[in-house]
């Protein structure tokens, strides 16, 4: 059994403990080893920041070849699983996406319904699932224990649904029925949101916290009393990093 196999049974015990996970949200191998010296057990690499870290932008404006090389720089630097952030998979089948993203050492994946190469299309609900569908499908396939967080973005984009939150639980459903272990309905603005979804489904939830203020539905002891699973910075973390790193650079100049 190769080492990534090995990874991906890890996380996927990891998903289906039970306990609260928490994956740092990285973007470079500097990042990566912080988190794991620090004796978090995985990690996810986030789109937003690494395309923020190689001077490109978010929403599938990277070349995927150039994304998947930070990838395989993380995973090689590292010696707990990770996921990596494919945002709505960067026109590739799902069977590609799986092969491309595993080759790089990546035990699992985010994939989200916004399509930012179709003009911010948004999958509907069927399609979304089909398309992870096929990425668990594919995994199976390889004998992988591939671990896949379906995000929605129905709540995000509240002006789109005459029921935001309803939608997304809507979605994440069908996810879950599609093979996703953990699902992420982001934007999630209360504890009451955050208890309604993970009350939808029995695999995890993912909120986005920041790593200094946490969620606005509470700190991670209130995050675990209302069930939430999984727990990621998505950009956040970086985005402290930068404002910390700003002010005492600015008074190093007025100093």
């Amino acid at each position: 059994m190769s080492v990534f196999n090995e990874r991906a049974q890890n996380l996927a015990r990891l998903h289906e403990s039970g306990e609260l996970l928490v994956m740092p949200t990285v973007w470079d191998t500097f990042s990566a080893s912080l988190a794991q010296e620090a004796g978090f057990e995985s990690l996810t690499i986030g789109s937003h920041p690494v395309a923020d870290s190689i001077g490109s932008a978010d929403g599938e404006q990277m070349d995927f070849a150039d994304y998947l090389a930070v990838v395989q720089r993380i995973t090689g630097a590292v010696e707990i699983p990770v996921s990596a952030d494919v945002e709505s998979g960067y026109g590739l089948k799902p069977e590609e996406l799986f092969e491309r993203v595993y080759a790089a050492g990546a035990v699992g994946v985010n994939i989200e319904d916004v399509v930012h190469g179709e003009g911010k299309r948004v999958r509907d609900r069927q399609e979304h699932a089909d398309y992870i569908h096929g990425v668990r499908s594919a995994a199976d396939a390889a004998g992988v224990d591939f671990v896949i967080n379906g995000r929605t973005d129905a709540v995000k984009l509240s002006e789109q649904f005459s029921d935001p939150l309803g939608e997304a639980i809507a979605r994440i459903k069908l996810l879950e029925e599609a093979g996703a272990r953990s699902v992420y309905p982001v934007a999630l603005s209360s504890a009451d949101q955050v208890k309604q979804v993970v009350e939808a489904v029995s695999i995890p939830v993912n909120v986005t916290a920041h790593p200094v203020t946490a969620h606005a539905a509470g700190d991670l002891a209130a995050l675990r009393e209302l069930g939430v699973r999984r727990v990621s910075f998505g950009p956040l973390w970086q985005k402290w990093l930068a404002e910390v790193s700003s002010q005492q650079l600015s008074a190093w100049r007025q100093g």
